[in-house]
């Protein structure tokens, strides 16, 4: 084993995420329901260290550090442990590392129960952080095979940028976008929204008709392309949204304002509470910001362009881990 003196450690930077579109279609048979999705990953970060350590640990810091599970519960502490097992079939046989248990520090300031993928954001990297730490021979395809494991948002954690996400939203393409998004996003200061019960809600409000299979809007796809910030704002969609809505209702005052301060469009993120608004510029993005801080409801105004790279690299350092920068190939 990697004894605690050489305090190898790995940083890795990971963003949160929001969703221009996501259909929900049918439940399949595992459970799940079948999806087609837009991501873009979005500037806002935690950052996630990993180093050696003689038993297996998790913590967390940040702004949001304290809603975050510190036990075998917590999504970057089953990540490691996953990758744990399938590292034997992945190590460098040129590298004088072992696997073992592993001390992971969370520097938590993406949103906890949000809709932006907080916690698969973490086990994302987690799983980066700990195949650098290990030196085990994956690539980014293998890393998305064991994340899928963990939940079908941390593939695209992995991959960033704007892509698509299909079957359980785990099936990722990337999307062609040229350019920049500037977001303004609305975050509740109350409490969020758990995936499992907006889903239980959505199906409640689909119990006379099935939703149909899922199909991704051929315009949204074209106004990527260039960026055109004013078709992307017509576009976003949230199946979702209804029932976060339903459980949530003071979420449609947040999304009335927004527009009528001129945002170019609104959509809740993944399964909410988050509430991102699209503008056209930076200086259209400290306007709003400005305004909805000044018209309510209260909530946390964060500022953030897109698309940017999914889990990476930013510090690897100690005896055997080079100095690096970058995500994996």
């Amino acid at each position: 084993m990697i004894h605690a003196a050489d305090r190898q450690q790995v940083t890795v930077r990971v963003p949160g995420k929001v969703n221009l579109e996501l259909v929900v279609g049918p439940l399949r048979p595992d459970g799940y329901h079948e999806l087609v999705t837009v991501f873009q990953a979005v500037g806002v970060h935690d950052r996630v260290r990993v180093e050696p350590a003689s038993t297996w640990s998790v913590r967390a810091g940040g702004p949001y550090g304290g809603q975050v599970p510190a036990d075998r519960s917590n999504l970057a502490a089953k990540a490691a442990h996953l990758l744990a097992q399938y590292a034997p079939d992945f190590l460098d046989q040129g590298a004088a590392v072992e696997v073992g248990p592993v001390a992971i520090s969370i520097d938590k300031h993406i949103p906890v129960a949000a809709g932006m993928a907080g916690g698969s954001a973490d086990a994302a990297a987690a799983l980066v952080g700990c195949a650098e730490l290990w030196k085990l021979t994956m690539q980014r395809e293998d890393l998305e095979s064991v994340g899928a494991r963990i939940g079908a948002d941390v593939p695209f954690m992995l991959h960033g940028g704007t892509a698509v996400g299909s079957g359980r939203g785990d099936d990722i393409s990337p999307v062609l976008a040229r350019g920049e998004a500037h977001w303004v996003l609305w975050v509740s200061r109350g409490e969020g929204l758990s995936a499992a019960e907006v889903y239980a809600e959505f199906d409640r409000l689909h119990e006379s008709a099935a939703p149909a299979a899922p199909e991704l809007s051929t315009g949204l796809a074209a106004a990527l392309r260039t960026m055109d910030t004013a078709a992307m704002g017509r576009l976003l969609r949230n199946d979702l949204a209804p029932a976060a809505l339903s459980l949530q209702p003071h979420l449609q005052e947040v999304i009335d304002t927004g527009l009528d301060l001129g945002a170019q469009g609104a959509t809740i993120s993944g399964s909410g509470p988050t509430v991102a608004f699209l503008v056209g510029s930076q200086a259209d993005a400290l306007d709003l910001s400005m305004g909805l801080a000044a018209r309510g409801p209260e909530g946390e105004i964060v500022r953030v362009t897109g698309p940017v790279p999914g889990a990476h690299v930013i510090d690897a350092s100690g005896p055997g881990v080079g100095p690096r920068r970058g995500g994996l190939s």
